[in-house]
């Protein structure tokens, strides 16, 4: 399968794939060979329909009956995604959430690996995080060049967030995760996807304060209880 065989792959649909490739590798590891459209949806929290459309994109429409080959399902999204490739990380910023990212050990069994870790505070340089050294900032060309970084981690702090892109992307790096909680500002080519916590947690407070209001609203029957006079009694 090549770019050509998916030239208008939605963004939506980039963005659940690899929904649909965790929850394929939990049917795997859980011993399944196929899984239906109802069952892959259901585990990966989409509707069936939705989830049949976004795998016709990739030419894959199961068998009537059988449903879909789990491996083969898992190798043509891997295939999609790049994972194939195995791509090295550079982190900056090994603050709390930077060095928890660097200890994670779910990347390298995704098709990552991160390859170096970068930070500002000569107090962290040289520290030891999951058998790699901080580098300073400064070695970032150099490093990058050398471990052919691909994707660049921004945990830094919001002040130093765009200084920290700025220098990635002069080395070459057109793929960035921002976890900074700013917008930052990159060149045409440069994909920037942004991961702000507390914008999540404040979305989930709507919901809560939405839930508590209905809950604290009173019933229809009690809203529209007629009065003795409005009966005519």
């Amino acid at each position: 399968m090549s770019q050509q065989d998916f030239p208008d792959l939605p963004e939506a649909t980039v963005a659940r794939l690899p929904e649909y490739l965790r929850a394929l590798h939990n049917l795997a590891d859980a011993g399944h060979d196929t899984v239906s459209s109802e069952g892959l949806a259901g585990v990966a929290g989409v509707n069936s329909a939705k989830l049949r459309k976004d795998l016709s994109h990739l030419g894959s429409y199961g068998t009537r009956g059988v449903g879909y080959d789990v491996t083969l399902l898992i190798d043509q999204i891997e295939h999609v995604l790049g994972l194939n490739q195995r791509r090295s990380v550079a982190l900056v910023g090994v603050g709390n959430l930077g060095h928890a990212l660097a200890g994670y050990a779910g990347f390298a069994s995704r098709g990552f690996r991160i390859a170096a870790l970068f930070d500002a505070d000569p107090g962290r340089v040289g520290e030891h995080i999951n058998g790699l050294v901080v580098h300073h900032i400064d070695e970032l060309p150099a490093v990058v060049a050398a471990e052919e970084i691909a994707i660049g981690v921004v945990a830094t702090p919001a002040i130093a967030a765009q200084a920290v892109v700025d220098e990635l992307v002069a080395c070459g790096v057109t793929s960035i995760l921002n976890f900074a909680p700013c917008v930052l500002s990159v060149p045409e080519g440069v994909d920037v996807r942004k991961v702000d916590l507390a914008i999540e947690l404040q979305i989930l407070s709507f919901h809560e304060h939405r839930k508590a209001s209905l809950t604290a609203l009173p019933s229809l029957t009690d809203q529209v209880r007629p009065t003795s006079e409005a009966v005519g009694t």
